[in-house]
């Protein structure tokens, strides 16, 4: 295994408040990006930017969005300035090859919470490059996989692919407490087992894995980020895992690092 290869990383980042507040979820982030070799930039596949089609996000300044209600001002006022990246974009393009990937001029994406919530911890200065990669809704898991496979090389240029998401994420059930239902629990330890085991059918393929899997899945926006990183990974290398718990009744926080 090459020792210049970044690893890939998936983040559980749950609330928006997690930027700000100091919890065991962001002092953990915190201690990730210290430890990890520094990116040359960064590729980040969040929940939060659906479309249909396949987008990055093209601009040299791109906006912080804060795409929530209901939260402090301090939240609201939060900004992370980090900077496009034209040559992440264009090895992107040339990389990917199962899907035309379009630059985003039409929405004028940005930065959603999925990726600044977690990046504001991890990297504060906000100096390092981040282009924004989108899930196109229209595809299925087995599709996200391929993609994922297929920006694998990125790792080699000193590009973080990071996914930000849920690998339990259910709002329809959450709790307003620190809670775990049982199924919640059964599915991220079953998702940690199939991780370790490199069993990626078995992830990808939620839906014949039962009751469990289909609350804690729901709509699988949260759980498709977690798809593309297992596809950037090699089968040699290492897993770490952070933040092992699931809070709110139905979130897992759960962390894992491969390479």
């Amino acid at each position: 295994m090459k020792t210049n290869r970044m690893p890939v990383l998936f983040i559980g980042h749950g609330s928006p408040m997690n930027a700000i507040e100091d919890n065991e979820f962001n002092r953990t982030w915190r201690m990730i990006g210290a430890s990890l070799p520094r990116p040359k930039a960064i590729l980040s596949i969040s929940a939060h930017w659906e479309t249909r089609g396949t987008f990055v996000t093209g601009d040299s300044k791109p906006r912080t969005i804060h795409d929530f209600m209901g939260f402090p001002q301090e939240l609201l006022d939060l900004e992370y300035p980090a900077s496009g990246s034209d040559w992440l974009v264009e090895l992107v393009k040339q990389t990917v090859t199962n899907s035309d990937v379009c630059v985003d001029r039409r929405w004028g994406w940005g930065l959603d919470h999925g990726t600044w919530s977690v990046l504001h911890p991890m990297y504060p200065q906000a100096d390092i490059p981040v282009v924004q990669f989108s899930l196109d809704q229209t595809r299925k898991l087995n599709f996200h996989y391929a993609l994922g496979q297929e920006l694998r090389p990125l790792r080699e240029e000193g590009v973080l692919i990071l996914g930000s998401g849920n690998m339990v994420h259910n709002l329809r059930t959450a709790a307003p407490d620190d809670s775990a239902f049982d199924w919640a629990l059964e599915y991220d330890s079953k998702l940690k087992d199939w991780i370790l085991k490199k069993d990626h059918e078995s992830i990808i393929h939620y839906d014949k894995q039962g009751q469990a899997a289909a609350l804690s899945v729901n709509s699988a926006e949260h759980y498709i980020p977690l798809i593309y990183v297992l596809g950037a990974s090699e089968k040699d290398e290492p897993i770490q895992f952070f933040c092992e718990r699931v809070t709110a009744g139905s979130i897992s926080m759960r962390c894992v690092q491969i390479g």
